[in-house]
């Protein structure tokens, strides 16, 4: 025995009616479905619906591309144009559907008489929490002297963050993001804190680490091992399908993992010979000079 055929996605769909389920009928034109005259078994359409318009957005994801060039001339002399649509369907117990659980189950038609769902209205929607799950890199924060500098003298501190672009889809559209720092706060671990600013630093010349104080550059009042971090917070803009760049309505904030910076004392002797006449000279590298806490 044969198997029988299985139904295609616009099965039940005719341009301009309805297409049927067993109890509820959606019309495509109005964008509404009704109640079978008769049926009694369901409280509800247990089917959402989404009018599909990317197509004249440029998308390329669409089943026909007669969506493209579908015409939908008003019904009434100066009535209102229709807008091209393909309708697309996910039941109503997925909640927060994503674009993959709404397959088409119409070619394109016009819709009249009511606003189509703008998949850009939807992207802008959820745009914020796509943002924040971006792998954005926080970027790093650098000190001069590193990892030992001195007590009562300036340490210059600066970070690498830089903006960063991805490339995403969203409900099935090419969305490219851009994620720019903005703000950034220095926390030098013994209580104090620099920013929120707009100020990154920049490298100074080893000669100058003990002596130059920068915009961004922290003195230590005691010796100690000190975690620092820095916290950047980002802006964001968004474009969906190479259109112009939207700006998104909040940020993200990321923090570096901690690094520690130890602060010594310095003190001063007077001796006979250089490290290089004599290894094991007050001060020389291995041995048990008295410079730290």
């Amino acid at each position: 025995m044969t198997a029988p055929t299985p139904p295609s996605p616009d099965a039940g769909f005719q341009a301009g009616s309805a297409f049927v389920g067993a109890t509820w009928e959606f019309d495509p034109s109005t964008g509404k479905s009704t109640r079978r005259t008769g049926s009694t078994d369901a409280a509800e359409d247990p089917n959402q619906y989404m009018a599909d318009v990317h197509c004249r957005a440029g998308g390329t994801d669409t089943p026909d591309r007669g969506c493209l060039t579908l015409q939908c001339p008003p019904k009434t002399a100066g009535g209102q144009e229709g807008t091209p649509v393909i309708w697309r369907q996910a039941p109503k117990a997925i909640t927060n559907p994503q674009w993959s659980d709404y397959p088409p189950v119409s070619g394109p038609t016009c819709l009249y008489g009511s606003e189509p769902q703008n998949v850009l209205t939807d992207i802008a929607a959820r745009i914020l929490t796509d943002f924040h799950q971006l792998p954005v890199n926080p970027g790093t924060l650098e000190a001069q002297p590193f990892p030992n500098t001195l007590k009562g003298g300036p340490t210059n501190f600066y970070t690498t963050t830089t903006a960063q672009t991805f490339d995403t889809t969203i409900l099935g559209q090419a969305v490219h993001l851009t994620a720019t720092p903005t703000t950034h706060t220095y926390t030098f671990g013994d209580g104090q804190t620099l920013g929120p600013t707009p100020a990154t630093g920049y490298p100074t010349p080893a000669n100058t680490w003990l002596t130059t104080e920068t915009r961004t550059s922290h003195t230590y009042t005691a010796t100690g091992n000190y975690p620092t971090t820095l916290t950047t917070t980002y802006t964001g803009t968004y474009s969906v399908n190479n259109g112009p760049p939207l700006p998104i309505n909040g940020t993200l904030t990321l923090t570096t993992t901690p690094k520690t910076i130890h602060v010594w004392k310095t003190e001063t002797a007077l001796v006979a010979d250089t490290c290089e006449q004599n290894p094991h000279s007050w001060g020389c590298p291995g041995t048990n000079t008295p410079t730290k806490h």
